[in-house]
């Protein structure tokens, strides 16, 4: 029984999609009246169908427009970071150049061939032995070189040499020895470094006169440090351990741990 209602059930369908299939495809005009009363029947549907359609096309088109804008919208952050990098690093060199334009308006030019160099690391353990700058061999740059700032106030000496870098040893520095003299008196006697907190004049002897606000000039007596560099002012003075010289603190006018810019002589040997 079941079996035949189904077999109806397919023939009532096949007969009604040839039906449709009639009506629609409408050979000779002869289903027209039935082909406009299922027209009229199917009109709502068919309205909602193309509105669903449109919508699906919109919202398509709207999610599409929220990609594009978020990928336009991730270049243009990438692109602004760039600039700002960019920014930052014109005003730095602008900074460097701005620096280095005043420090060569104070060197003593005439008396020295001078290599300007940056500094590029320095003594990581805060004692202020050593500055590393970003001038070599290639620069023409040997060790023993005097390194100056400003108006050839002298800061140390190179003391190892790189192809492109240079390690330079401060004047606070225990290791580093100087032939000195007054400019007052010409007191002479050696600087040296104390532990990386100043600078020594030792080797004073008992009978030189040396006062506190004395100026302390290298002597150019030795070591191929030419004559004539500021060292830096006298401010104490005190008999040293064997009571044989006397010994004075100097204070530089400059602070090695903020220095940028320096210059190395190429022609004192």
């Amino acid at each position: 029984m079941q079996g035949i209602i189904s077999k109806k059930i397919f023939k009532v369908v096949i007969i009604a999609f040839f039906l449709i299939g009639l009506i629609i495809t409408n050979p000779s005009g002869f289903f027209n009246p039935a082909r406009n009363v299922f027209t009229t029947m199917l009109a709502p549907f068919q309205k909602v169908f193309y509105s669903f359609a449109v919508g699906i096309e919109q919202t398509g088109d709207f999610l599409g427009s929220i990609g594009q804008l978020k990928h336009e919208n991730e270049e243009l952050m990438k692109n602004n970071q760039q600039l700002l990098t960019e920014k930052a690093l014109l005003r730095d060199v602008d900074n460097e150049n701005a620096i280095l334009r005043e420090q060569l308006d104070l060197l003593p030019r005439g008396s020295y061939e001078l290599t300007g160099a940056f500094v590029v690391s320095q003594d990581p353990n805060g004692m202020g032995n050593w500055l590393e700058i970003d001038k070599g061999s290639s620069d023409g740059i040997e060790k023993g070189d005097s390194v100056i700032v400003s108006r050839g106030i002298l800061i140390g000496r190179v003391q190892e040499v790189n192809v492109k870098t240079s390690k330079v040893v401060l004047l606070t520095n225990p290791a580093s020895t100087v032939n000195v003299t007054s400019l007052k008196n010409g007191t002479k006697g050696v600087v040296k470094g104390e532990y990386g907190l100043g600078i020594i004049f030792d080797m004073i002897l008992q009978t030189d006169a040396i006062n506190i606000g004395d100026e302390v000039i290298t002597s150019g007596i030795g070591g191929g440090i030419p004559r004539g560099l500021y060292v830096g002012t006298v401010q104490e003075i005190h008999p040293s351990s064997d009571h044989l010289f006397q010994q004075a603190v100097v204070i530089s006018p400059v602070q090695a741990s903020k220095l940028r810019i320096l210059f190395v002589i190429k022609n004192n040997k």
